[in-house]
C-alpha cells in the first residue's frame, strides 16, 4: 500500500471519520484541506453496480460541464476541404489529413481527437494507437461527425466524455481547487445527472454505489449516494 506524507495525513485528519456529505459540503471540505502549491484537479470517482464485461451494462457518454475541467484542450480535427476551414475556424489545434502519418509516426501531442464519417476508413487503423490512450474518435462521443464547428466549440468550452472501467468505476475532473464552490457544484450536478441518466437496463438494484470527491493530493471526500438514487 503506498504512503501517504505528512500534508496528506494532516488533511485526512481534519475529515469527519466514516462520514456522508452533500454534494455541496463535500465540495468545500475538498477546497478547504487542499494544500499542494499547484492548482489541483477535482475528480469526482463514482462506483456503480454494473458489470462492464458485459456489453449491455457499459456506461460511457459525454457531457458539457457548465464551468469547463479548468485545463485548455488540445483539440486535432482530421478532415479535409471546407471542413478543414471550419475546424480552424471553430478553434482546433490541429487541423488535416496530414496527421493521420504524423501519429503513425509517433506523435500525439493532443488531447481530443475530431474526425469526419468519410475519412474514417483513414482514421480506423490508428485504433490500436489512439484506442488505448482513449484518444480514438467515436460516434457515440460525438467525435465522428460532420458538424465539426459545433464538436470543437463544445469540446473547448468543457465538454468531456466518460467511461466505467473495467472495476466499474467511472473517474471524472470536474475543475479545478482555484473555481469557486458554485462552480464546482455545478460541474458536480450535471456531470451526476448525465450518469444517472446513463444507467444501463440490465443494471439491477442500487446503481449508484459510492461518490468520492477528492483534489489531486488530497483525501476522499464521500457524497452520500442516496441523493443520486432518488433521480432514477
Amino acid at each position: 500500500m503506498a504512503k501517504h506524507g505528512k500534508r496528506f495525513r494532516d488533511a485526512k485528519a481534519k475529515l469527519p471519520e466514516g462520514a456522508q456529505f452533500k454534494p455541496d459540503e463535500a465540495v468545500q471540505m475538498v477546497k478547504d484541506v487542499a494544500s499542494a502549491k499547484f492548482d489541483e484537479t477535482v475528480e469526482i470517482a463514482t462506483c456503480l453496480n454494473v458489470d462492464p464485461r458485459k456489453a449491455d451494462q457499459i456506461v460511457r457518454g459525454t457531457v458539457v460541464l457548465p464551468h469547463g475541467t479548468g485545463k485548455s484542450v488540445r483539440v486535432l480535427v482530421i478532415a479535409q476541404g471546407e471542413k478543414e476551414t471550419e475546424a480552424t475556424e471553430a478553434g482546433a489545434d490541429y487541423v488535416g489529413i496530414d496527421y493521420v502519418e504524423k501519429i503513425q509516426e509517433g506523435w500525439l501531442d493532443f488531447d481530443v481527437c475530431v474526425a469526419t464519417p468519410d475519412l474514417m476508413g483513414k482514421v480506423g487503423p490508428l485504433g490500436r494507437i489512439l484506442g488505448p490512450r482513449g484518444l480514438m474518435p467515436t460516434p457515440k462521443g460525438g467525435t465522428v461527425t460532420f458538424d465539426i464547428r459545433r464538436a470543437v466549440t463544445e469540446i473547448k468550452a468543457g465538454k468531456i466524455e466518460y467511461r466505467v472501467d473495467k472495476t466499474g468505476n467511472v473517474h471524472v475532473p470536474i475543475g479545478r481547487v482555484s473555481f469557486s464552490s458554485d462552480q464546482l457544484n455545478a460541474n458536480l450536478s450535471a456531470i451526476m445527472d448525465s450518469i444517472v441518466r446513463a444507467k444501463p437496463s440490465a443494471s439491477k438494484g442500487t446503481y449508484v454505489k459510492s461518490v468520492t470527491l477528492s483534489s489531486t493530493m488530497g483525501p476522499g471526500v464521500s457524497i452520500d449516494p442516496n441523493l443520486f438514487r432518488r433521480s432514477l
